[in-house]
């Protein structure tokens, strides 16, 4: 399958604004560019690819392993040069192209081993070749710094060599003839300047003669002059030459090394292209993060669900206002194949339509959508708008003859796997011929099973509408007392739109609006009244119905307590009944015990007493035993079960004294390294893009900037400012 999606569908429902959004979470130039050329991804497989790779990235924000940094610099250009024969680029050009190839191969092995995480882009990484071949080449020759390595070339080595020794010279011989100056009072008090990168004697102008040397400048008064001792002349013109050497030296070690590395500039275009695609997929989760955004189910079945749909541009326009946005529900399939939307201006109709367009755009540009998570749909072929007023001077078209123009391209183009969507279906000409016209064209779509939603005040559509059997009559919402519009679509039904009532809501006067109705058709009067009665009374039934909900929600809530009570209370019960029991049973046992003292007292036969005694407590065991398991009753069991008790006693108090030195053990040793760290941690010096964590946080930052004891932290597509006590080191800067 592949989709066709013209640019006039984009523009009529300003998709390039959503574009526009998403740019701005791009952490790279080329990847905001490549974020405002989004386009409808042609390939349905492609597009589930894509889709996939955006919501992969969307779940590593709510994951310990978070797609590491991918910011990089533009190398295009440098790029391009080194492809070129003999060529070689600056230090600085290598440098970010050594750091591009690190950031890509640290993005294949992170992908590598979360691959059950993240498998698309593990299929996606793994089509780049891992080496580190361009990293080390750039590394041998290029410090950190930018700078040449001295042992890049023993040619370098000897001159980097003679020119120190020559600075060298130059020092002494400038120290020497400054002493000679200053001691034979030549100088002016600052003694000594620089001018052109040179140390220069700072001479009174009436000692100028005096002092060898070659004159370079002088003071603004022409009180002082400047310089250069005659000693120290020979050793500058011996530096000049041998930091000339140098450079020459310098470029061909770069045009060496470049030589070297041409042969990968396909690998370095693929790493570009790499990056640029990771950071426009990052943009569209960000995106897709902010709104709360999804990726629903794509359906084999031809069917449009959203729940709770937002329009993502009236969505973040209300949200910086402070608004609430509506959500919307609306669904498309065999049995609801085209919905009709009428009722009045400013209700929500077009925002409704657009909305349905507009997500279903985004997601076959592979973007998520803000819908509920059970919703669903299909990917068409074509997606047809016909929105707004589109005259057009410059071809000379009226509102209508474009818009007729804009049906022929329809009906042309139309099939069963077309989403269309027409707002203010045949506006702009003769109500009844242009609704007798609007009639044909819509039973053309329904005959060629195209699904679509039109917005329409035609009432000769509306009755259409309902006498097809797979379309639906809908409309928007309204309070029927105020006739404040509730942006709530109601499908199922027809809406009035309220024509009268809105122009009396406005000020016109009641005798205008009663000639007005004298001059309508008295039975498109009654229509619309009775349209308007019903949807008063469905708003009616509505309400009610809500209401009922909200009482039966209440009254279950209510049960749910009452139930919760009543088991709170037989557990109570439960437990006063064993208190009772065992309370009858101990005043049992008093009474007894206290029938056979009275008998004892009365008779003083001891014997006796022993024998009633010994008698009622064997009865007691044996009632005891009936309910209890049978304790060893032989002497050998007695002595057994002594011997088992004595040595589980043995064996617990030996386990508590290995566990209690274990603890003791494990305590020192924590004391130990917790020391060994803090010392660790104030000894060790910060650097620029080691990796870091706040103390107490899982997120892991590089960082981009160290200020005294302040340090900035970028992670990925934020960064955040702390001090140097708060943080903790993950990974040193790799060297």
């Amino acid at each position: 399958m592949r989709t066709n999606i013209s640019d006039k569908t984009l523009q009529d429902l300003e998709f390039s604004t959503v574009l526009q959004h998403v740019s701005e979470f791009c952490l790279s130039g080329l990847g905001k560019e490549k974020v405002l050329e989004i386009k409808p991804i042609h390939s349905k497989k492609e597009l589930i690819k894509e889709l996939h790779l955006v919501d992969e990235y969307l779940t590593s924000f709510t994951s310990e392993n978070r797609i590491p940094n991918h910011n990089f610099d533009n190398i295009t250009e440098s790029v391009k040069r080194l492809a070129i024969e003999n060529s070689f680029i600056e230090t600085d050009a290598f440098l970010k192209i050594a750091t591009t190839s690190l950031t890509v191969n640290e993005l294949i092995k992170f992908f590598k081993k979360f691959q059950i995480q993240f498998p698309t882009f593990f299929e996606l990484s793994q089509k780049i070749e891992f080496t580190t071949f361009i990293d080390d080449e750039i590394k041998k020759i290029i410090d950190i710094s930018g700078e040449v390595k001295n042992d890049a070339s023993s040619v370098l080595k000897q001159v980097r060599r003679d020119i120190s020794n020559v600075r060298g010279k130059i020092g002494a011989s400038f120290t020497s003839a400054l002493s000679k100056a200053i001691s034979s009072g030549y100088l002016d008090e600052i003694k000594e300047t620089v001018v052109d990168n040179q140390r220069v004697l700072a001479v009174s102008a009436m000692h100028r003669r005096k002092v060898a040397g070659s004159l370079l400048g002088a003071s603004k008064s022409g009180n002082i002059v400047y310089i250069a001792p005659q000693a120290t002349l020979s050793y500058s013109r011996e530096y000049q030459n041998l930091i000339y050497e140098e450079k020459q030296e310098i470029v061909k070690i770069l045009r060496a090394l470049a030589t070297k590395i041409r042969p990968s500039v396909y690998l370095l275009k693929e790493y570009i292209t790499f990056l640029i695609h990771t950071d426009a997929i990052g943009a569209k989760a960000k995106y897709a993060f902010e709104m709360n955004a999804i990726l629903p189910k794509i359906s084999k079945e031809k069917k449009i669900f959203f729940k709770n749909a937002y329009h993502p541009i009236l969505w973040r326009k209300n949200k910086r206002q402070k608004l609430h946005t509506v959500a919307q529900t609306i669904e498309l399939n065999e049995k609801q194949q085209i919905i009709v939307i009428s009722g009045p201006n400013a209700g929500g109709k077009s925002i409704t339509l657009k909305t349905i367009g507009l997500l279903q755009i985004m997601l076959q540009s592979g973007i998520l959508i803000p819908v509920d998570e059970r919703s669903q749909t299909y990917i068409f072929d074509t997606v047809l708008t016909d929105i707004g007023d589109n005259q057009s001077i410059e071809n000379q078209l009226s509102t209508y003859s474009y818009r007729l123009k804009n049906m022929r391209d329809f009906l042309r183009r139309c099939n069963e796997n077309t989403l269309f969507l027409i707002d203010e279906f045949g506006t702009g000409s003769d109500p009844e011929l242009g609704g007798a016209l609007a009639e044909i064209f819509l039973e053309e779509f329904y005959e060629k099973k195209a699904f679509g939603i039109i917005t329409t005040h035609y009432s000769n559509l509306k009755v259409l509408a309902n006498e097809l059997e797979n379309v639906t009559n809908a409309n928007m919402q309204f309070d029927e007392r105020t006739l404040e519009p509730l942006y709530r679509l109601f499908v199922g039904q027809a809406g009035s739109s309220f024509t009268f009532e809105v122009a009396q809501k406005n000020g016109i006067p009641f005798s205008i609006i009663n000639k007005a109705k004298k001059r309508v058709e008295t039975e498109k009067i009654r229509l619309d009244k009775t349209i308007s009665n019903l949807q008063k009374e469905r708003n009616r039934l509505q309400k009610n119905s809500e209401n009922l909900e909200k009482q039966k929600k209440k009254g279950q809530e209510h049960l749910n307590n009452l139930q919760e009570k009543e088991e709170r209370i037989q557990d109570k019960l439960s437990g006063f009944q064993e208190l009772y029991d065992k309370n009858q049973k101990m005043l049992s046992l008093g009474r007894k015990i206290n029938e056979l003292m009275n008998k004892y007292f009365q008779t003083n036969n001891k014997k006796e007493l022993t024998t009633n005694f010994n008698k009622w407590v064997s009865d007691e065991k044996v009632k005891h035993l009936k309910k209890t398991p049978q304790a060893p009753t032989t002497k050998s069991q007695k002595q057994q079960a002594k011997i088992v008790e004595k040595q589980l006693q043995e064996v617990i108090q030996k386990v508590e004294k290995e566990v209690l030195e274990k603890v003791v053990e494990v305590r020192k040793e924590k004391k130990i390294e917790a020391i060994k760290i803090a010392k660790e941690k104030a000894e060790y010096n910060y650097q620029i893009n080691d990796k870091v964590r706040i103390i107490d946080s899982n997120s892991v930052g590089t960082i981009d900037k160290i200020d005294k004891k302040s340090v900035t932290i970028n992670y990925g597509f934020f960064t955040t400012k702390t001090s140097l006590e708060k943080l903790e080191l993950v990974e040193k800067t790799k060297k």
